[in-house]
């Protein structure tokens, strides 16, 4: 058993090494309080997706820190908003798993949890709406979020009218920063993005597309 055991780990730290030099990654940098930096970040499978395809993908740089702990993205459909919600979390889940990211540079936090709503949890069986499966994922992060955790929250407050939808969103963004957790969300909502330029902690992004190819940038 404990050859088995020793042949399996140095297959993975084989697999690592292989890993990070398909993808050009490198080795990242824990920090010792909340700052997360990304520099010019890849997904691998969309990397490897469009490798296939013989085309570049468009990486993504962005940093979080105690001064500014909630991310606003705004942007159009397409243009990759969702792409970096799932690069965040999964670069998150890597690094503390000892497997290299495909970024040029990466600093993170070590996360106690790592909590994500992304996607249509609808459900005809359980009786819930795409906006009540929302709204009952973001109601399960709320109770067990901390300030070591990350929140990514995809089209929060979507599903339903504009109006009530931005305002619990709003609502939701406000509790996790008065938690003190690292939380990113995506939004099409004006008022979230006025919340976010007004608020202290609280930081606007956005995402582009080029309108000929239809490609995010």
């Amino acid at each position: 058993f404990r050859r088995v055991l020793f042949r399996s780990e140095i297959e993975l730290t084989f697999a690592k090494g292989r890993f990070g030099r398909e993808f050009n990654c490198g080795r990242p940098i824990f920090s010792s309080g909340s700052l997360l930096s990304l520099i010019k970040a890849r997904h691998p499978l969309l990397e490897d997706n469009l490798r296939r395809e013989g085309r570049q993908i468009s990486a993504v740089s962005l940093d979080l820190d105690a001064t500014r702990h909630i991310l606003v993205i705004s942007g159009p459909n397409a243009g990759g908003k969702t792409v970096v919600l799932k690069t965040v979390g999964l670069f998150a889940l890597m690094a503390q798993s000892g497997i290299p990211v495909p970024a040029d540079e990466a600093t993170l936090p070590v996360f106690d949890q790592i909590l994500a709503d992304i996607g249509d949890q609808q459900s005809i069986s359980n009786h819930l709406s795409t906006f009540s499966a929302h709204v009952l994922s973001i109601k399960s992060m709320l109770e067990s979020a901390t300030s070591q955790s990350l929140i990514l929250l995809d089209e929060i407050g979507s599903s339903t009218e504009p109006g009530e939808g931005a305002a619990l969103g709003k609502a939701v963004l406000e509790r996790f920063r008065k938690i003190g957790c690292l939380a990113i969300a995506t939004t099409h909502y004006n008022r979230l993005k006025v919340y976010a330029e007004t608020t202290g902690g609280v930081t606007n992004a956005a995402m582009e597309f080029n309108e000929q190819t239809l490609e995010p940038t």
